[in-house]
């Protein structure tokens, strides 16, 4: 059995419908795409991301990097020679591809480079300030009279 089924954690949880939805995702991915081109993730500091990928062949031309919602999309495709090499043997890939990365909720691409062969995308999360923690102070005065003042301005 390789097929899970989450509905029973889903019935009792509001607002996870995204954790639903990468959960399907990466059962399905498809395992001849994974190892091509190769990839490192980084942690660069407490809530910021290094992707590398190793694209030799490839040119800022031949390359396109797409934030959707949640999602990254990195597309190689080469452009087609005209020329006909006779090759004795062919060990640099060159084929096109596409990777997809998961992003989590308030993370986006803060820059691209493409440096000797390797493809360096920098992702930052920015919590919102409502998401950040807070102190909170404590009060001496009694909390209805506090509700009824907030409520009367």
């Amino acid at each position: 059995m390789t097929t899970f089924d989450f509905s029973p954690l889903f019935r009792t949880m509001v607002g996870f419908d995204r954790l639903n939805q990468v959960l399907e995702h990466a059962q399905h991915v498809d395992e001849s795409s994974v190892s091509y081109p190769p990839y490192n993730i980084e942690t660069t500091a407490e809530n910021a991301y290094t992707i590398t990928m190793a694209v030799a062949g490839f040119g800022k031309s031949d390359i396109s990097i797409e934030s959707r919602e949640n999602e990254l999309v990195v597309t190689g495709k080469k452009q087609d020679t005209q020329e006909a090499k006779n090759y004795l043997h062919r060990g640099i890939a060159a084929r096109n591809f596409e990777r997809r990365f998961q992003l989590a909720d308030y993370v986006r691409v803060a820059d691209a480079s493409l440096v000797d062969g390797l493809l360096h995308i920098d992702l930052v999360r920015e919590l919102p300030e409502a998401m950040k923690p807070r102190k909170i102070e404590i009060g001496t005065s009694k909390p209805a009279a506090k509700l009824e003042n907030k409520a009367a301005a």
